[in-house]
């Protein structure tokens, strides 16, 4: 058929107008035919038809969108001509629409369903003509939406003859909507429509992790566990898709808490996670920051700092990316509400705040809130229930293999520019800094490098820098061990100076009685390390005085290479009031920063405030260590307790005995055999001019601690004349009453 000149008119009906049809008279062409009108040479628009009586023959009426499309004007001359398919290149297999209201006063943040809308969509359109860039308005639950067509896939020609899908497919520009077509819409850009269901696009997303991303380049050490424990939790939902995460259901962790001792790595851990991720740039918050001496200002800090998520979840929806909110001392202001008597009631507004804000009646699904504290018993307990800061990660001393990453990723650059000296085994370093934490050993190789450089500063009349030296600059292993020993000491835990002072002679094993301590206390340790039926272990020593049951307690712990060792003595505590000792004792149960752990208590008699003179104790301390003593370890952690006490009967009628899993006698030393033994160990009397071999019969009984009296007797004779030396030697163990 010649194509006919017609005038555009205006569509006579807004029920005509949502048909998406132009509108003819029946006089001039049947309803359900497509036309192909040009309003010039080069452009050319396809049209279904629909035929209605008000329309003046020899015009063709559009609605407004497609007057728009088209750019026609009303009267304008056009020629429109039919327009044939091929129903075989034609039919729409796949169609992509943009959609938004289209009217702006008619938002709402109502979730419609992309597969019923699809579904309307077909029902309305079939047998429709379509075209790229093609504009239109759908009427979908009483709502009117404008549409724009994106792209337009053509259905698998095998599908049409009844065979297997070739899995071939073909972009077309105009397409025919069949039964079996499918519709994917997406929203605009700056569309506020929700959108649920299957039936909607896959938009464009970036991937949430950073291709760069690697532990040693972002200085990070000693945390793989830790930090892979957040990863499962927290940014395992974020990989995925937003329409699988939708189909799931599942919600996005939206708050982590990181606790623990200084300078372990939480604020470093907080900071990469933003480089970690293709997110915004982190927003880093010190908590006392957000508090303001004017009413209502502190909660709109805390408004402020959401602000921006708010915004892009309105805008782009799932497709947000990332907002990381970082409260570095949360505990500061996100304390237990009702705590603080007396005071002006801010800090519990700033925590009502800041709760509604991360999990309230509107929520957000693209921010991560970081709480960091040393304090966790602090913080409020509704911010840290799930949908909160759910994801609590202790962030504890590190291990051996912690250690030696640290130590690699701050040696780093030395090794790269030649000035570490070969001497240094970065592996002997790491077993030498137990209980260091990751800032300590930062510390300790700063010191090494300042120890390093001090040998090259020349110290005249004034102090300047011998270049010549200064060329040939390396840091090596004695400047490390100096640095262990003058400089850096850890903070948790105990240094190899508390044991060097307990086991300062070493142990002297005079007989079977110390080999058998020393073998129960091994097989305590090995019971701690690996049973899982007794994760807390509780041994006392007890002996009378000076038969060295601390020295003993201390080779124990320290042979036993727990990570973690912790020493409670009474001479930390001298001047402490009741509540003091156990506030402390307190303080070192909860330090179990590492697994297994131990603590050792000597002198349990001691703390407890015993003396025989008017006896007395504290009955508040005496209970603390009770429960301290039965308190089962966390979750995942072992624990070893040492005590030591030379008042065994005490101990039985405050009935603490029994607070102990076991108990390990360390005897004096009890015969001439023994005591032979402890003298040849010593070696001081085995010179000319005397010995007490024959003074000392090996049957016969005596008594007398190797501390402080038998070592002191044989330190005095070894300054003596070795001629008087046996006669002394003998008198003096007379004295003692041995």
């Amino acid at each position: 058929m010649a194509a006919r000149t017609m005038q555009a008119a205006r569509c006579p009906t807004d029920e005509l107008s949502l048909s998406n049809c132009a509108v003819v008279n029946e006089k001039d062409f049947q309803s359900g035919l497509h036309v192909v009108v040009r309003t010039s040479a080069n452009h050319k628009y396809v049209f279904t038809l629909r035929s209605h009586q008000s329309v003046v023959p020899g015009t063709i009426a559009f609605s407004l969108p497609q007057r728009k499309w088209a750019g026609l004007s009303i009267g304008q001359d056009i020629d429109v001509s039919v327009y044939n398919f091929d129903k075989t290149k034609q039919c729409i297999g796949t169609m992509t629409i943009e959609i938004d209201f289209l009217q702006k006063k008619s938002v709402d943040s109502n979730p419609y369903d992309s597969d019923k809308m699809a579904a309307e969509f077909i029902q309305q359109f079939n047998n429709q003509s379509f075209t790229v860039g093609q504009q239109l308005v759908f009427s979908f639950s009483d709502k009117l939406f404008g549409l724009l067509v994106k792209d337009i896939e053509a259905m698998d020609p095998s599908i049409l003859k009844g065979e297997p899908a070739s899995g071939k497919k073909q972009k077309i520009d105009v397409g025919l909507v069949v039964g079996n077509s499918q519709v994917a819409f997406e929203k605009a850009d700056s569309s506020s429509l929700t959108l649920i269901g299957k039936s909607k696009t896959r938009e464009n997303r970036q991937s949430i992790i950073n291709p760069d991303w690697n532990f040693e380049k972002m200085g990070i050490g000693g945390l793989d566990k830790e930090f892979s424990d957040i990863f499962r939790r927290a940014f395992a939902s974020r990989v995925f898709p937003p329409e699988i995460v939708e189909q799931m259901g599942c919600k996005h962790v939206k708050g982590i808490l990181l606790y623990g001792p200084p300078g372990c790595g939480k604020t470093l851990m907080a900071r990469q996670i933003g480089k970690m991720l293709n997110a915004r740039e982190p927003k880093v918050v010190n908590g006392p920051e957000i508090l303001n001496k004017y009413v209502g200002e502190s909660e709109a800090n805390i408004r402020k700092l959401f602000a921006d998520a708010e915004e892009e979840q309105r805008r782009l929806g799932a497709n947000s990316g990332v907002h990381i909110i970082i409260f570095d001392e949360i505990d500061a202001i996100c304390k237990q509400r009702g705590s603080m008597a007396g005071s002006t009631g801010v800090h519990d507004t700033v925590v009502n705040q800041l709760l509604s804000k991360i999990d309230g009646v509107e929520q957000l699904n693209n921010i991560l809130v970081i709480g960091m504290t040393n304090r966790p018993d602090l913080i409020d307990e509704a911010l840290l229930r799930p949908g909160r800061l759910e994801v609590k990660m202790e962030i504890g001393l590190p291990d051996e293999k912690g250690r030696l990453q640290i130590l690699n990723i701050h040696t780093a650059r030395m090794r790269t520019h030649q000035l570490l000296a070969g001497d240094v085994e970065i592996g002997e370093l790491a077993v030498e800094t137990k209980n260091f934490s990751g800032a300590e050993l930062e510390g300790l190789v700063r010191a090494a490098q300042s120890t390093a450089m001090n040998r090259h500063i020349k110290a005249s009349t004034k102090v300047e820098v011998d270049m010549e030296k200064a060329e040939s600059l390396q840091v090596t292993r004695s400047d490390f061990f100096a640095s262990l020993e003058n400089d850096i000491k850890p903070a948790f835990g105990t240094n190899q100076e508390d044991y060097a002072s307990y086991i300062m002679n070493g142990i002297m094993k005079w007989g079977d009685p110390v080999t058998r301590v020393l073998d129960d206390g091994e097989l305590l340790v090995q019971q701690t390390k690996n049973s899982d039926r007794t994760p807390l272990v509780s041994v006392l020593l007890e002996g009378p005085p000076h038969s060295g049951k601390t020295a003993l307690a201390a080779k124990i712990a320290e042979e036993s290479n727990f990570p973690f060792i912790k020493i409670c003595s009474p001479d930390k505590m001298i001047g402490f009031s009741e509540t003091a000792k156990c506030q402390a004792m307190k303080k070192v149960g909860c330090k179990l920063l590492s697994k297994p752990s131990c603590i050792r208590h000597p002198k349990a008699r001691a703390i407890r405030d015993y003396v025989p003179i008017g006896p007395r104790f504290s009955n508040l301390v005496l209970q603390a260590l009770l429960v301290l003593l039965k308190k089962a370890p966390p979750f995942n952690r072992k624990l070893l307790i040492i005590g030591t006490t030379s008042r065994k009967d005490v101990l039985q009628e405050m009935e603490m005995l029994d607070a102990f899993s076991t108990t390990i006698h360390v005897p004096n030393i009890a015969s001439g055999d023994h005591l032979m033994e402890a003298l040849e160990v010593t070696g001081q009397l085995q010179e000319k001019g005397g010995t007490i071999k024959p003074t000392v019969s090996k049957g016969r009984k005596v008594w007398i601690g190797i501390k402080r009296k038998l070592l002191m007797l044989i330190e005095m004779l070894a300054i003596m004349d070795p001629e008087f030396r046996v006669r002394k030697f003998l008198a003096l163990l007379r004295e003692e009453g041995a």
